[in-house]
């Protein structure tokens, strides 16, 4: 049985890639028996949809233009924290 510790990892984990098979099945019991990490699972999907949309919505409005050097910055700063 996974740990509140392990099955928060997971579940972060979750958001990057897929899980194995038993991984998830790991996890989908500690998400049935602990209502914390639960919790934390719905709350992690529900910041994930919302980043989404928010990103969605920029992406569409016209009106947002990022300088070329900016968005390189940006770039290269995220690919230098992946893990």
């Amino acid at each position: 049985m996974l740990t509140c510790k392990q099955a928060s990892q997971l579940v972060s984990r979750s958001l990057d890639r897929p899980l194995s098979w038993s991984e998830r099945l790991q996890l989908k019991l500690h998400l049935w028996i602990c209502n914390a990490c639960s919790r934390f699972n719905q709350q992690l999907q529900m910041l994930r949809a919302v980043l989404q949309q928010t990103r969605d919505q920029i992406e569409s409005d016209g009106s947002i233009h990022l300088p070329s050097d900016a968005k390189a910055r940006i770039e290269r700063e995220i690919a230098s924290h992946k893990l």
